[in-house]
């Protein structure tokens, strides 16, 4: 089993002076332990609801260019980039300067969004659901087409580029990795069977039966994608508690391997912490030989029979 990181808080003890070196020793030591990706949390403002929305948020983006400075190995990017925030072309484009200034470590990590209070204090596009989703299918079929070199005019949904010309191209070969964040049965899983190189699915405390739900109808999307389950990097973000063992750390890796997860993204409650890290060092050899479970041939009638909830029956566009 891999294991990343995401850099979701910045309220470290010594303030705003002191979040360059703190980034600096996070991102160090996640390089020392071999850690596969740091992931920022591409925020303007806090938007978790246990911190204070008065909380220091720093710009991803430049976050990420100031890790690649202080890094040589672990892959770096966004978790994740709301489609809504900015245009399609400025994501691809700063995805492929990072790469390029990072020796080909970048990730394209995008999501639907979902902090509209956010985007409502800071006056930020905030589309409603259905065109979110749009969105993120432009900025998919855009963000092939401009690291492939192709410069024919794109047209998509809710953007129209005449000539999507990207120079330099990314490092990365074919291209960046993609990741998309989210597990809509409806919109999102579709969207990663067709698109996505990995995928991020949220933890929930019920023993696992909705990780191993959205898993299962992943596989049938990728069904009819004419793709194997197998080649998406399947991850799931969990919350470190801040007196975690490495014990109870590793017991919950391997209960996600159990799941056939191969990949879990650390997200503390706060800033990382010497504590947190030593931790995770204590636990990480044991962790890197957890193998995820096979997927189960005796899924295949119920992924047979399954149908995906509609917009009404959900509620919502997700």
């Amino acid at each position: 089993m891999r294991i990343s990181i995401n850099v979701a808080h910045h309220d470290w003890p010594e303030g705003p002076r002191g979040s360059a070196r703190q980034l600096e020793r996070v991102v160090g030591a996640a390089d020392d332990m071999g850690l596969d990706t740091v992931w920022v949390a591409d925020r303007l403002m806090q938007t978790d609801p246990d911190r204070s929305p008065d909380e220091a948020v720093l710009e991803a983006y430049t976050t990420l260019g100031f890790l690649a400075s202080h890094s040589e190995r672990v892959r770096l990017g966004a978790m994740a980039s709301p489609v809504g925030y900015r245009a399609p072309s400025l994501i691809v484009k700063a995805v492929a300067t990072l790469d390029v200034l990072s020796g080909g470590r970048a990730w394209l990590g995008i999501g639907a969004g979902y902090a509209d209070h956010e985007a409502a204090a800071l006056d930020l596009p905030a589309p409603p659901e259905p065109e979110r989703f749009e969105r993120m299918e432009d900025l998919l079929r855009l963000a092939h087409r401009m690291w492939s070199g192709d410069d024919s005019p794109f047209r998509g949904a809710h953007c129209e580029l005449p000539r999507p010309y990207a120079s330099p191209r990314p490092l990365s070969g074919p291209h960046p990795p993609v990741l998309i964040a989210g597990n809509g049965e409806a919109r999102m899983l579709p969207l990663v069977a067709r698109y996505a190189d990995a995928c991020n699915l949220p933890a929930a405390p019920n023993g696992g039966a909705t990780l191993r739900r959205k898993l299962d109808i992943l596989a049938v999307h990728c069904r009819k994608a004419g793709r194997p389950l197998g080649d998406i990097d399947t991850s799931v973000s969990t919350r470190l508690r801040p007196d975690e063992t490495a014990d109870e750390l590793l017991a919950r890796c391997r209960h996600f391997a159990d799941l056939g997860i191969g990949h879990a993204v650390l997200v503390p409650a706060g800033p990382w912490t010497d504590r947190a890290l030593r931790s995770l060092a204590a636990a990480l050899p044991a962790i890197r030989g957890l193998h995820r479970a096979e997927e189960a041939a005796t899924k295949v009638a119920y992924l047979d029979s399954y149908r995906p909830p509609t917009e009404r029956e959900l509620g919502v566009s997700v």
